[in-house]
C-alpha cells in the first residue's frame, strides 16, 4: 500500500514537472524533419522545417509566436502562397536567390534580404534560380481586439545595408543592426510591425557577451546565423544562468521572463553572429521598447 501511494505521489509530481512550461526550447534545424504545412500544400518543389510553433511537437509552448522554421524552395520550384486573419509575418532569407510572390507581384530577393508581411496580404516564395533559396518563417498572433492597418507597400530590405550599433544595457563586446520594429519605432530599418517588437543581428568579438537578461512581456527566439559560444537559456541546476554549447544552425526559444544571453566562442580575427527576434506576450499596451 505504500509503494502504491508512494508511486501515485511520484507519478503526480511528474506529470506535474511535465505540465510546466519549459523555460527555453532547442532545436537544430539541419536535423529538423520537413512536415506537410500550408507553404507546401500543393506545391512544387518547397519543404518546411517547423523549429517553434505550428507544426512542432511542442507547438502549445509558444503564446504570442505563431511559427518559426525553414522554408526551402528548390532549383525551379515554388512554395504555396497563404494568407492570416490574425497572423503577421516576417521572412529572411538565409541563403540564395528567390522570387517573393506578393500581393500578386513578383519581386527578387537575396540572402540576408528580410521583409514584413501583413495579416491579408497573399505570399510565399519561388525560385527561378539554379540553386535551392532558404528562409526563416516567422510568424506572430495578432490578439483579439487588435486592429492593424493595411502597409501600402512591400516593406523588404537588406541587412547588410544596415549599420551595427550600440545598444545600452548590453555590453561593449556585442554590436547590433537593428533590422525591423513595432510601427512606431524610431531606431530600425523598417518600422513595420504589430507584436514583432524587435528583430536584429548581433555580433559578437571574441570572447563578447550579450550579457544575460530577461524580457517580462516578451517571448524571444535567438538562431545562431555563425561561429559557435554558449547560449544562455533559462536558470542551471545550480540556480544561475544555465549555458548551453550552440553552434551554427542551432536556435533557442526563450519563454517570458526566462533569461536569455550569450557567450562568443570564436578564436581571434572571427565573429560569431546570431539572429534574434522578440515578440509581445502576454499583448500588454503598444508602447515602443
Amino acid at each position: 500500500m505504500r509503494l502504491v501511494k508512494s508511486l501515485g505521489a511520484g507519478l503526480t509530481a511528474a506529470l506535474i514537472v511535465l505540465a510546466a512550461d519549459p523555460t527555453y526550447l532547442r532545436r537544430y534545424l539541419p536535423d529538423v524533419q520537413p512536415v506537410p504545412d500550408d507553404l507546401t500544400a500543393g506545391s512544387n518543389g518547397a519543404a518546411y522545417r517547423p523549429a517553434f510553433g505550428a507544426g512542432d511537437s511542442q507547438a502549445n509552448q509558444l503564446k504570442g509566436i505563431a511559427r518559426y522554421g525553414e522554408l526551402t524552395v528548390s532549383a525551379g520550384g515554388s512554395s504555396a502562397t497563404v494568407s492570416y486573419p490574425a497572423e503577421e509575418q516576417i521572412y529572411y532569407v538565409l541563403d540564395g536567390n528567390g522570387i517573393l510572390l506578393y500581393d500578386g507581384e513578383k519581386v527578387p530577393v537575396k540572402k540576408n534580404d528580410f521583409m514584413y508581411l501583413p495579416v491579408g496580404v497573399k505570399h510565399g516564395m519561388a525560385n527561378q534560380s539554379d540553386q535551392p533559396v532558404k528562409a526563416l518563417v516567422m510568424g506572430f498572433r495578432i490578439p483579439a481586439g487588435i486592429h492593424v492597418a493595411p502597409t501600402p507597400k512591400l516593406m523588404l530590405a537588406n541587412s547588410d545595408d544596415v549599420a551595427y550599433v550600440r545598444v545600452a544595457g548590453h555590453g561593449p563586446t556585442v554590436h547590433f543592426k537593428l533590422l525591423m520594429g513595432t510601427t512606431a519605432s524610431k531606431r530600425d530599418k523598417l518600422a513595420a510591425a504589430s507584436q514583432m517588437v524587435s528583430l536584429f543581428i548581433m555580433d559578437f568579438a571574441p570572447g563578447g557577451t550579450n550579457i544575460p537578461h530577461h524580457h517580462d512581456t516578451a517571448e524571444e527566439i535567438y538562431y545562431i546565423l555563425r561561429g559557435h559560444g554558449d547560449m544562455v537559456a533559462g536558470g542551471g541546476e545550480d540556480g544561475n544562468e544555465g549555458r548551453h554549447p550552440a553552434r551554427e544552425g542551432d536556435t533557442f526559444f526563450i519563454r517570458l521572463n526566462a533569461t536569455v544571453g550569450f557567450y562568443s566562442g570564436t578564436k581571434a580575427g572571427e565573429h560569431d553572429q546570431v539572429l534574434a527576434v522578440r515578440s509581445r506576450y502576454p499583448f500588454p499596451p503598444r508602447t515602443e521598447e
